[in-house]
Parts: C-alpha cells; structure tokens; sequence
C-alpha cells in the first residue's frame, strides 16, 4: 500500500467507523463488487484456491463464481468491522457472537501454560479476540508488518483500545509470544499462509504447500495445548467462534517428525473448518505451486 493509498484508506475508515452498522455494511459490499469485477490478481488466485479445497467447484463455474463473490462481499463486511473498532464497544460486540466447544477452550486454560489458538484467514476475528481479551485473559496476536508504517501503526492501536497485543513476526515479537504463553495468557496466528516464508511443506487438502511450523515449534517447547478454531459470519451478521478439541503436542525427541506429525494433525480440523464455510475462507494468495 503506497502513501496514496494509505490516505485514501484512513478518509473511508474514518467515514465508515462513524456509520450505523448497516449502512458500513452496505458501503463495504458496493466495495467488493468493484473488486470482485476488477481485481486482476486476488479474485483468479481466490477461486484456485477455492477449487484446491472444494474439488466439486472444478466442475461447475457457476457455483464457483458465486463462491467467490460471497467471498469477496463477506471478506469486505470484516473490513468494515475493523473499521469501526475505534469506536466499538466490547458490551455491544459481545451480544453478537456466539461460541460453539466452549469446553476446550476451558480445557485448555485450566492446563495453566497459555494457549495456542491457530485458526485460518477466515471472519472478522478481531471482534472474538476483543471480547476474549475484555471476558477471559489478555490476547495477543502475531501479525505481519505492513507498509506504510502508518497502516501498521493503525492496526496495532486500534486493537491495543481493545486490549489486543499485536506481535511482529520477528525475534522481539517471539520472546514476547512465549512470555505471555507462560503467563497463561492466549496467542492467535494462522496456520493456512506461510507469510514468514519457511518453506516447510506439508499436505493441505493433499497438495503440498508450505506451512508456517512455529505454532507446534513453540508447543513442543512450552507444552502449551493448540486449539484449532475459526471465526465466521452468520447469515444475520452476528459471529460464530468455534473450537475443535485441543491439539497436545507430545515429544518423541525427534524434532523434525514430531513437527510434521502435529502440524498435520493441526491441520486437519482447519481444513474442515475451510470445507464447511468456503465462501469466508478468504486467502486470494498463492499457496501451492502451480497457482495465479
């Protein structure tokens, strides 16, 4: 994002954080549709991917047209989410999100060494950390450094109002992840896009991409439990958090095959979180060789 775009980008988020929910909502779907019309890069990546995880959109374009348009209009509703953070209050989001296996979350917090939420670019998952971190314990979050500063700066105040503390992915950002897991506190990352570029490669929907390996890196070390969730919209704009059961991460003192045994097993309940709601798994970036 260039500085251009960077004050085009904070004029609309300061028009949109003053608007009714509904009319941020109506804005941000006019938006997509000119996206979705005119991106010449994110939408053809989007719908390989999307023909990666649900095989059964190869055969049929129209299904997979509309996938990606719902896609794109729900991807925008998150933006106008974050948009309106700064104003956002934790007692008003609060009433809008439900949670399905609650348990394990609870399961894993009563183990006393943090938890490791790993989930997938999917729904406006600043809202749910927001509410965790005002109801449960402190969040943090590993994010990629944007340009310009300015953007990242933005981000990481606006979800510091909501008690949200957003980490760089460097070496700094990894000595306070690990603190905070000590600290019983709870980390979010994503485990569906390798944006550090480590280059391992593991099976996702049974082709190989690179996996981010730290979340089970840092598991193997602590003992701290990982727990698979995902965040999506309901059809009434309110938001479902939903947790799979907890992921332990056991040592059989050979790192490297205890790295890829538990990422895979990480990965398979993100996959069907993926399978279940393709149309708000948004990801319009190359993941597997051969792609946009």
């Amino acid at each position: 994002m260039g500085e251009w775009t960077w004050r085009a980008f904070k004029i609309v988020q300061s028009l949109v954080e003053r608007l009714p929910r509904p009319w941020a909502y109506a804005l941000a779907v006019m938006a997509a549709r000119f996206a979705w019309w005119f991106s010449p890069l994110a939408r053809p990546r989007l719908e390989y991917n999307l023909k990666i995880a649900c095989p059964e959109l190869q055969q049929d374009p129209a299904a997979l047209r509309r996938m990606s348009w719902l896609n794109f209009r729900d991807h925008a509703k998150a933006y106008a989410d974050l948009m309106q953070l700064p104003n956002a209050r934790v007692e008003t989001m609060r009433k809008l999100l439900k949670v399905e296996g609650w348990e394990h979350l609870e399961q894993a917090r009563a183990m006393g060494k943090g938890a490791l939420v790993v989930s997938c670019h999917m729904g406006s998952y600043e809202v749910v950390a927001a509410i965790w971190s005002a109801t449960l314990t402190p969040v943090s979050f590993f994010a990629e450094e944007l340009e310009p500063r300015a953007l990242f700066e933005w981000y990481r105040d606006t979800r510091a109002r909501l008690g949200i503390s957003v980490l760089p992915l460097n070496i700094s950002g990894l000595r306070k992840v690990l603190q905070a897991l000590r600290d019983n506190e709870m980390v979010i990352t994503a485990i569906d896009r390798d944006i550090t570029g480590t280059r391992h490669k593991l099976p996702f929907f049974g082709r190989p991409a690179p996996i981010p390996m730290g979340p089970v890196q840092m598991a193997l070390r602590l003992g701290t439990p990982l727990l698979p969730v995902c965040v999506y919209r309901l059809p009434d704009d309110s938001y479902m958090a939903e947790a799979a059961p907890l992921v332990v991460a056991e040592s059989t003192g050979n790192a490297e095959a205890d790295e890829a045994r538990v990422t895979g097993e990480l990965l398979r309940p993100i996959e069907e979180f993926i399978r279940r709601h393709p149309e708000q798994w948004h990801v319009p970036h190359r993941i597997w060789e051969g792609g946009p």
